[in-house]
């Protein structure tokens, strides 16, 4: 690192009260556990950096090269990475809260357990990226790419979802209460045992989609593509399926209290225990295929 600080130096400066540490060749730098409030580290060469349980709050890395950085554990809140390349980097249980991280690179990055609630992530890569756990509630995630990310267990609710492709993803146990994912392209997703309770799924591709034993209360699935779709156990009570294809799909034991079924197309639909209470199984029968069995 010619030129550059090592940690000792870095350290000497930042009580000195400089702050400006942009467009340095920091590889690989060891900065477990400081305190660098404010710092600024914009355009810096970062690779391989160890910022392990830091202190880093308010602090710039825009542009930074932070491949295969560590920020395990690390506090990040108000943290700007714009634009900065953090692919392959770890983030596990890092503290993300209201960073701005816009077209940010995160392809291969793990943030399992992050808390990123109401960050900005507007048009990021997290391609591949591993976000078990991840708190996204309240966040931008408006024209992220999540294509084969692992979203398993994550809180995205009430997240701002327009635009974000989630081709392949992981968001099974999925909390995603209430979110607007209209006319969304999530074909052979793994949907299974998400909560999606007054989600907006309408006119959505959902072809060929694992929903097994989904939580769908009142969500809104109008003229939604189901072709094909796994809702094996699924809870739709009070839904509203109006229009949408469900094509051979499977619907065994699914629980449709007060689905709306309006124009709902059937073909060739696998229905064996679908539970429709008393006062709706008179009217399934013009609905639904005539070899609906009722519970």
């Amino acid at each position: 690192m010619d030129g550059s600080p090592d940690r000792s130096q870095l350290l000497l400066q930042y009580e000195q009260g400089n702050r400006d540490f942009s467009g340095l060749d920091l590889r690989g730098i060891d900065l477990r556990g400081v305190t660098l409030i404010a710092a600024n580290f914009a355009g810096s060469n970062l690779m391989g950096a160890n910022f392990g349980r830091a202190f880093l709050t308010n602090s710039n890395f825009s542009g930074a090269a932070l491949n295969w950085a560590n920020f395990s554990f690390t506090k990040l809140s108000d943290a700007i990475f714009a634009k900065a390349d953090l692919t392959k980097a770890s983030l596990e249980g890092a503290f993300l809260v209201k960073a701005s991280l816009p077209n940010v690179r995160l392809s291969g990055a793990d943030l399992a357990f992050a808390n990123l609630r109401g960050a900005n992530l507007f048009a990021a890569n997290l391609c591949g990226a591993n976000l078990p756990r991840a708190n996204l509630r309240e966040s931008d995630l408006r024209y992220v790419v999540l294509d084969w990310a692992n979203l398993r267990e994550a809180r995205l609710s009430r997240a701002w979802t327009q635009g974000l492709s989630l081709t392949g993803a992981n968001l099974s146990r999925t909390f995603l209460k209430g979110v607007d994912l209209r006319r969304a392209n999530l074909a052979h997703i793994n949907l299974s045992e998400a909560r999606l309770s007054g989600a907006n799924l309408a006119a959505a591709n959902l072809s060929a989609a694992n929903l097994q034993g989904a939580r769908l209360r009142w969500a809104d699935l109008g003229a939604a593509n189901l072709t094909r779709a796994n809702l094996t156990a699924a809870v739709l009570e009070g839904a509203n399926l109006s229009a949408a294809v469900l094509a051979r799909a499977n619907l065994s034991a699914a629980h449709l209290h007060g689905a709306n079924l309006d124009g709902v197309d059937l073909e060739g639909a696998v229905l064996h225990n679908v539970r429709l209470p008393q006062r709706d199984a008179q009217r399934a029968q013009f609905l639904l295929q005539p070899n609906l069995g009722l519970a």
